[in-house]
């Protein structure tokens, strides 16, 4: 599968209501910036994880839900949620 940065977003916003145990409707797309992460794992690296130390040019997407704020991190092959209760996640790659 190939993500834009639409399809990233609403992805994004699926796995977070489900994270969260609520409709998707409840969160909202705050913003979405164009952004070079420092390595293939998009800055967002699981543990164990190894990847290759090159730029990967891709989508930071900002969320929010019940007064907090959520960071995934995709790019058009893979999306990644940052920090969610202190774990990186590979959502789909």
């Amino acid at each position: 599968m190939s993500f834009t940065k639409e399809s990233a977003a609403e992805l994004a916003k699926t796995d977070l209501a489900q994270r969260l145990k609520i409709d998707a409707g409840g969160v909202d797309v705050v913003d979405i910036d164009d952004k070079d992460f420092p390595d293939m794992s998009l800055g967002a690296a699981i543990d164990g994880e190894m990847s290759a130390q090159m730029i990967a040019s891709g989508w930071q997407i900002k969320l929010s839900a019940d007064g907090e704020k959520y960071e995934y991190r995709a790019d058009k092959y893979q999306l990644r949620l940052v920090g969610f209760k202190g774990e990186n996640y590979v959502i789909q790659s």
